[in-house]
């Protein structure tokens, strides 16, 4: 065996498990150091860990996604599956699986597409494609509108959603009112949700988004709850029991709520009726994520797309993963940094996601200082950027009912509002 399997995976802070390693790793860069490097990335990147045989478009060798971020061919997937190919075991981290839940590595294929069927050099076929590659078509132009906020009317915010039906924007922070309501010209309508410990204040809000009956919903990581208020601040509902911290949330066109536990690794669908205060049920409908923050649910298709925040071993302070469900919980589709990094000119690191109206998935790169357009999930990943400059870490992002495109920069502790131009 040429190359030893890694270990299980190190614990992180809070007790959270972290990601081992996601693809296969090849050396820091892919440059020309050589052809000892480039024979090194080939093989980390284009063979099987399991039987070391290289990765094909099809059949046994076609590359899979384990849910763990592992990745192996297809032949061994079965293999590790058994004849009745129910249940398999991560042969690096141990982890069990259905081998219903693994998924085509797209990085590695869309890499093989790109070698062609001659199999050309990694390095060759990287520096044909400009050092990443697959972009999508023109991006509309997107102008800043509006700005609001700035330090002082806003302290380190962390979320903001809009009121498709009002085009209030609801926006959450440090300060101490931690919820402010803008109306659609960006005059200030409302702020509530002091900071203190009575029973609706709010300690540290994580997220916030606004369902479609009108109720302002935010994960408060202070005491790992989630409460709910009407647009004058009045408190009608509050969730303690359950969360180890729930992070990211969204709304349903149902007004049902779509929430991350990121400290217990799992997605939650909560059904309450908000005008009465009264919850009627909090499901888990995902478990085994690693660290899941940021969640956005497609008023379309109903399918969830949320960002994984994986653990890194070593100097790099860690990745993200983007990960697509459908409307069932299917998993359709997953890419980290690493591999978005394989396909794009430059390393994506994910804080906050949306759909916009046509279904297509919108995220913000702290390392660009951007927001890119990854495609709908059936096309996943295609580039597209949407903005390019004038942001400096954008952490916060949600479409408005007229389509313009709202961008929280907790850089400048401000909120941006862009409209097609």
């Amino acid at each position: 065996q040429r190359r030893s399997a890694p270990g299980p995976p190190r614990l992180a802070h809070r007790g959270r498990p972290a990601a081992s390693s996601r693809l296969p790793q090849p050396p820091p860069r892919l440059t020309a150091a050589g052809m000892a490097a480039e024979d090194e990335a080939e093989l980390s990147l284009l063979e099987c860990r399991v039987c070391f045989e290289r990765y094909g478009p099809g059949g046994q060798r076609r590359p899979r996604n384990l849910p763990c971020g592992h990745v192996l061919c297809r032949g061994c997937v079965g293999a590790l599956g058994g004849p009745e190919r129910r249940r398999l075991e991560c042969p690096f981290c141990r982890r069990a699986c259905g081998s219903a839940e693994t998924s085509d590595c797209l990085p590695l294929l869309q890499l093989l597409e790109v070698l062609g069927p001659a199999g050309g050099s990694v390095l060759s076929a990287l520096g044909r494609s400009g050092g990443g590659g697959a972009a999508g078509p023109a991006p509309a132009g997107l102008g800043l509108r509006l700005s609001l906020g700035g330090w002082g009317s806003l302290v380190n915010p962390t979320g903001v959603a809009a009121c498709r039906r009002s085009g209030r924007l609801a926006v959450a922070h440090d300060g101490k009112k931690r919820i402010h309501i803008f109306g659609p010209s960006g005059s200030c309508l409302q702020r509530f949700g002091e900071r203190g410990d009575a029973g609706n204040d709010i300690k540290y809000p994580l997220d916030v988004t606004v369902t479609s009956d009108g109720h302002v919903v935010v994960t408060d990581g202070g005491d790992s709850s989630v409460k709910a208020f009407d647009f004058e601040g009045t408190g009608v509902l509050a969730v303690r029991e359950g969360f180890c911290l729930p992070w990211g949330l969204d709304a349903t066109p149902e007004s049902e709520v779509i929430l991350t536990d990121s400290e217990a690794g799992a997605l939650y669908r909560l059904t309450a009726d908000f005008k009465k205060g009264k919850l009627k049920k909090c499901q888990m409908i995902r478990s085994q994520l690693i660290s899941p923050r940021g969640v956005a649910v497609s008023q379309t298709s109903g399918a969830i797309v949320v960002i994984e925040h994986l653990k890194a071993q070593g100097p790099n302070n860690g990745s993200t993963r983007v990960k697509i469900f459908s409307a069932e919980m299917d998993l359709i589709g997953q890419m980290d940094s690493f591999g978005l990094n394989l396909l794009f000119p430059s390393k994506i690191h994910t804080t906050a996601v949306a759909f916009d109206k046509e279904g297509r998935i919108i995220v913000t790169d702290v390392c660009s200082q951007a927001v890119i357009c990854l495609g709908k999930p059936e096309e996943f990943p295609i580039f597209n950027p949407l903005i390019s400059h004038g942001l400096s870490y954008p952490v916060g992002l949600t479409y408005m009912a007229n389509n313009s495109l709202v961008v929280l920069d907790s850089g400048d502790h401000s909120v941006k509002i862009y409209s097609s131009t």
